[in-house]
């Protein structure tokens, strides 16, 4: 066995010394051009930075839009009747969950939280203003905890174990004329038809992600709402997850668990303008990618050819010595190799201390058309994200020096040599 190694182990190591051996070349082969290779490095690296710079600020910019909009509507996943999300707006008492959610709470993983959420439509008063709502009833103890889920303008948030309260979107409140403290009254209708009634203050003025939303949303503790409507139970069970990567591998068990009764749905399928948003993001990603290919190609095309132009006698004296055509069409291909990726490093770096500027700065952003409030602007770097932009530009500047390696390599060696005289 070991002479087996042995026999096998020498063209290993020697092919290992040739790639070695072919990438000093290729540097000294760059180092000889030094101002041309720098200028292209530089030019690689503007590309790189911009794209991963643009990339990572789109990155960071979902995951708050994406966490945001899960603790404040949709939850990582939902548990309704089937069909509630299709009809359920129509005729919401139909699609009623029962009280108990035990058989809910024992399938959920160590962390989880279950929230129930109960809709309720109707108006609200306050002096001589009346004006339509769009009402959520919540467990205090368990749902909207944090600011990732609203901006508290004014007052505070709802208190467990508090039955009158109200929290009134900004838009709301200031077209009722009312502030925290001011008692509103809701009306609304029951499921058999009656008229209900009922008065609480105002606890707090908030802020969501969405403008829109924010014009007719209140929330109410779950009692009160049940004490509005007449009815136990809820409409939807609300799950949040410790992370929100775990949404699918949760959603496939619950699924299989849960009878037909009940259906399940994640966050990403019930978010739409989320999902159009990003796609909208992914669009102008995509253009961005396309210029800093153009520019890599051109820039390096370029610097290869001139290569190949400079030193046409010495490849015709390589070839005459007995250097193969796929030796040429390699060595050339690595030379566009290497400058990419040290492009790409350099671009990298570059990105990198940018994003501890901005972390240091703090810098505050306006906020985007349709949202209520601003982000502070910062990077957000992923494993994969980096390697797809340095694979990026290695591959663009290898197919850059494709055709001046290609025409290095097919030359013809009496013409080559003319060119030391």
């Amino acid at each position: 066995m070991s002479i087996v190694a042995s026999n096998r182990s020498p063209p290993l190591r020697q092919r290992w010394q040739a790639a070695c051996n072919a990438a000093l070349v290729a540097l000294r082969n760059l180092r000889r051009q030094f101002r041309r290779s720098l200028a292209s490095l530089l030019s690689i690296a503007f590309g790189v930075a911009a794209l991963l710079v643009a990339s990572a600020y789109t990155e960071a910019l979902f995951v708050e839009f994406r966490e945001a909009t899960i603790q404040s509507q949709f939850g990582h996943l939902q548990v309704t009747r089937p069909g509630f999300h299709q009809r359920g707006r129509s005729d919401p008492w139909a699609y009623l969950l029962p009280a108990d959610q035990s058989s809910l709470s024992a399938l959920l993983p160590a962390g989880a939280r279950l929230a129930p959420r109960l809709l309720i439509n109707g108006l609200a008063s306050h002096g001589d203003h009346t004006l339509p709502f769009m009402a959520e009833a919540i467990d205090p103890a368990v749902d909207m905890r944090d600011d990732s889920a609203l901006n508290i303008l004014q007052g505070e948030r709802m208190q467990p174990h508090v039955a009158e309260q109200v929290l009134l979107g900004q838009g709301l409140a200031r077209q009722l004329n009312v502030g925290v403290g001011d008692a509103v009254v809701l009306l609304t209708t029951t499921p058999d038809g009656q008229l209900a009634a009922a008065e609480a203050p105002v606890v707090g003025v908030f802020a969501s992600i969405s403008d829109a939303f924010d014009d007719a949303a209140l929330y109410m503790p779950l009692a009160l709402g049940h004490q509005l409507t007449h009815q136990e139970g809820a409409h939807a069970w609300l799950v949040f997850l410790d992370e929100t990567a775990s949404t699918d591998s949760v959603l496939q068990s619950l699924r299989s668990e849960l009878p037909d009764a009940l259906d399940v749905q994640p966050w990403h399928r019930l978010a739409e303008f989320y999902r159009r948003a990003a796609a909208l993001f992914d669009q102008q990603l995509a253009l961005v990618k396309g210029i800093v290919v153009v520019i890599i190609l051109l820039g390096i095309g370029n610097t290869m050819m001139m290569s190949v132009l400079e030193r046409t006698g010495e490849i015709g004296t390589m070839m005459a010595l007995g250097a193969r055509r796929g030796a040429v069409l390699r060595g050339f291909l690595l030379e566009g190799a290497l400058l990419g990726l040290m492009g790409a490093v350099i671009g990298v770096l570059a990105a990198l201390a940018l994003a501890a500027m901005l972390q240091v700065l703090a810098i505050d952003m306006p906020p985007p058309p349709g949202f209520t409030r601003g982000y502070l602007a910062a990077l957000r770097f992923t494993p994969g994200l980096v390697v797809e932009t340095v694979l990026l530009a290695v591959l663009t500047t290898t197919l850059a020096a494709f055709y001046p390696a290609l025409r290095a390599s097919r030359m013809v060696i009496v013409d080559a040599l003319r060119a030391l005289r």
